[in-house]
Order: C-alpha cells, then structure tokens, then sequence
C-alpha cells in the first residue's frame, strides 16, 4: 500500500513543511466493491489519490452502452478534473471494482494552499502535468494500438487482471466486446 508521502516524492523538491501542509488536507476513506466515487452528474468537491484498490472511470450513451474511460490503480490520482474546475455536474461516474482506500482531499482547500505557497502551486502544476500525460498516453493506445496491444499493456499494469476486473469492463475500456476479448485471450494463451 503506498503512503501519501510516498505519491508526492516522485513529484521532488517538495520541502517538508509543504508536503506536510499538504498531507494535512488528506483525510483516509474507504470504499466497497461497487460503491461509486463519483455519481453521474454529481459535481465534485474533492480528488482522491489511491492507497489500494481499482476504480474505473466510465459513461453510458443514450442507447445504455458503457464506455470503461480509465482504470486508476494504485499511486494514481482519481476525479473528475473537468467537474472539479468548471464546478458542473461529471459526465462521468467512478466506480470501485475492488476495495478501496483513498486519500481524499478537498479542491478548494488545495486551491486555497496553492495561493499562500509556492510549493504546493509547484504540486498541483506537476499533478496537472502528471494527469494531462496520463490523458495523453491513453488517447495515443486507443488510435494507434490495436486491441491485443492495448488488452497487454494493461495487463503489464494490472497483472491479475482477469481475476480482478469483469471481463465486460475490460472489453468497454479496450472498445471491443466481450467475445472479441476471449478470442484475444484465447489466441494469447494458446501461444
């Protein structure tokens, strides 16, 4: 399980008064398998950093077809950034497929930090970056890689996926349905 203090290290240079400022702000939630983060339409007042566990970001279409956005894993920071800074409903909902627990903390108080130190500003300037890269690299798998590529990159991140995640929501998150996922284990496997 991975302490805060251990999320914010791999963003340096942050003094100790600062980091401990910031560790302040985080309070330790816990999560059922099945509970939602964030509902649809709820506008959202906090961002989470995760201890342990699995949560998919995802929508639905107007036909009732989910669409799996991301999976956020262990280390990875989890909210509806779009909700957050526009203060408008989610158009998507965060799900926990497994137990969870989350370090939680409050927006407007980070914000607020961010304007009486510089430290912090420099935090949440680097956890945009880190956000916007992960962003970025998850458009890039899904128009350049093909299914069988993306299905083994996130097994290389989620080792225990097939014991872990419904194959369902692996196949929403690769774009591809349930039965072309088991024709790509099964040639996988058979190799």
């Amino acid at each position: 399980m991975l302490s805060l203090k251990e999320f914010t290290y791999q963003f340096k240079d942050i003094p100790e008064k600062s980091l401990d400022t910031f560790i302040k702000l985080a309070s330790k939630v816990e999560f059922k398998k099945n509970e939602f983060v964030i509902k649809f339409n709820d506008v959202s007042t906090s961002f989470y950093i995760i201890k342990s566990g699995i949560i998919r970001s995802y929508l639905v279409d107007e036909k009732g077809k989910e669409y799996t956005r991301t999976f956020f894993t262990q280390g990875k920071p989890a909210a509806s950034l779009n909700s957050l800074i526009s203060k408008q409903p989610s158009k998507l909902a965060y799900e926990c497929l497994t137990d969870c627990t989350l370090y939680k903390i409050n927006y407007k108080d980070f914000l607020s930090l961010t304007k009486t130190d510089i430290n912090i500003a420099n935090l949440y300037a680097k956890l945009l970056e880190y956000v916007f890269f992960i962003m970025e690299s998850e458009i890039y798998n899904l128009a350049i890689l093909d299914a069988t590529e993306r299905y083994l990159k996130l097994k290389n991140e989620i080792p225990e996926i097939e014991n872990i995640i419904a194959q369902y929501h692996i196949a929403a998150y690769l774009n591809i349905s349930a039965v072309q996922l088991s024709r790509i284990r099964k040639k996988l496997y058979s190799q």
